[in-house]
Order: structure tokens, then C-alpha cells, then sequence
């Protein structure tokens, strides 16, 4: 851990929390990922042993407590009061990085995995039908192993499968994964995607009309970049 040597807050703070991916292991808390498995899919560049490493420093600061699962053997993760009081700050940072560090969707920027995780837990499921609903998207840009996803929705539950799940799909999303992410980041409607034909929806006339309800965006995709006008958008209340 950095010393800094200032008896500042500022500083005693960032000593804890300025470290690589540790807020970014903060924000996968604060939107609802529990065990260490969900937190790898979150930071799935960050290694295992390096994740590890800072869940401890974490939980010896006060800041996240360990906890055996409450329906299996595998420990969960859980913000302490410490943790929760990091939320408007995490909140306030990823609307500023939106205004101010508007990502120009560089190739290292584009990540798949991430990108489908984002989308898997920010998916409106109660604007599916009740019944199992299999969205199938194709990213024929993407690393050869990460070029097809499914989210199977079911009863409020969304799994999200790299490997066919053997279920019949309902509706097909195809696009490049720069496109993708471009939409889900509000940098590209998706009305307008699709106008163009960036991005193709196939499947159910029901679901493929009703894309934009379910899908959603990410939760920072209504804040307008600094260089338009009245871009002073508010910090979003969530982050999933």
C-alpha cells in the first residue's frame, strides 16, 4: 500500500482505496455482486490472486466484511456501513468520467465480457414475459471465444451463459461489440443503430419491438459529454 506520509484525510483515503481496481472491486459491491466468482466477471482482467489480495486489505480496513453464504458453503462479500458510505462517491466519479472522460471506445476499451455482464444486471426482466426468455447476441468482432452470449431470463432471474444453454431463443441481438457498447453507453441510439443497420434484432415481433424497455442502458448513459451545452446532468441514484 502507497504511504503518502500527510496526516490528510484526502490522503489517508487514498492510500486504502487509490490502489488499481479497488474502487472498481467497491462498484461491483455496490451493484449487487456478493461472491468471488461474480467479482472476477466485474474486473475479468484483474487476476485472481491480486483479487484476493484486495478483498483482504478491504476487509482488515473495516470497509467489507466476509461472510459464509447464506444458501451455500461459498463465503460472500458484503460493504460494511464503511463500504455503503462510498456509494455517492462512486456514483459522482463514473458521472464525471462520463462528462469529463468520455471513453473514444479505443479496441482495449472494448470488452465483451464486461460489457455482457453490465447488461446482464442492469436487464429490465419485469418488462419480459413471465415465462423463460433467451436473448442470443453475437459479436462477430470479438475475440473468437467471446463472440456469442445468451441471457436466460426467468422469473426475475438472469443467468447469463457463455456456452449455449440448449434452450430455444427468443430473440437474436447482432452487432460489432464498438457498436454495442456504444449504444450502452448512450453514445448511439438504438433506434438509430438499427436505422443504419449497425446493430440487427431478430426473433419474437413482441421482444424485438420492445428492445430499448427491457434492455436498458447503462446507468450512466443520460449523462451528456462536457462539450454540450447544459451537460450539469445529475449523478444517477443507482448503479444497477
Amino acid at each position: 500500500m502507497a504511504r503518502y506520509g500527510q496526516y490528510c484525510p484526502i490522503a489517508k483515503a487514498l492510500e486504502l482505496l487509490g490502489e488499481r481496481w479497488t474502487l472498481l472491486i467497491v462498484r461491483e459491491l455496490l451493484m449487487g455482486s456478493r461472491r468471488f466468482n461474480e467479482l472476477r466477471r466485474g474486473v475479468p482482467l484483474m487476476s485472481p490472486s491480486m483479487l484476493s489480495q484486495r478483498l483482504r486489505t478491504l476487509t482488515e480496513a473495516g470497509v467489507v466484511v466476509r461472510e459464509a453464504g447464506s444458501s451455500t458453503v461459498t463465503p460472500e462479500y458484503h460493504l460494511t456501513p464503511a463500504g455503503e458510505e462510498l456509494r455517492p462517491l462512486i456514483l459522482q466519479l463514473g458521472t464525471w468520467g462520463q462528462r469529463w472522460s468520455r471513453s473514444t471506445m479505443a479496441a482495449n476499451d472494448l470488452d465483451a465480457s464486461f460489457l455482457m455482464w453490465d447488461i446482464r444486471r442492469n436487464v429490465r426482466a419485469d418488462k419480459l414475459p413471465e415465462r423463460r426468455t433467451v436473448i442470443y447476441f453475437e459479436y462477430p468482432d470479438a475475440k473468437k471465444t467471446m463472440r456469442r452470449w445468451w441471457l436466460v431470463v426467468d422469473r426475475g432471474e438472469v443467468d447469463l451463459c457463455l456456452e449455449d444453454p440448449g434452450f430455444e431463443v427468443d430473440v437474436m441481438i447482432g452487432a460489432s461489440l464498438a457498436t454495442m457498447t456504444r449504444v450502452w453507453m448512450g453514445d448511439l441510439p438504438l433506434g438509430e443503430a438499427r436505422a443504419a443497420g449497425l446493430v440487427k434484432i431478430l426473433g419474437a415481433r413482441h421482444l424485438a419491438r420492445s428492445v430499448g424497455d427491457w434492455l436498458g442502458l447503462s446507468p450512466f448513459a443520460s449523462v451528456a459529454p462536457a462539450r454540450q451545452a447544459g451537460s450539469a446532468t445529475s449523478p444517477p441514484d443507482r448503479l444497477a
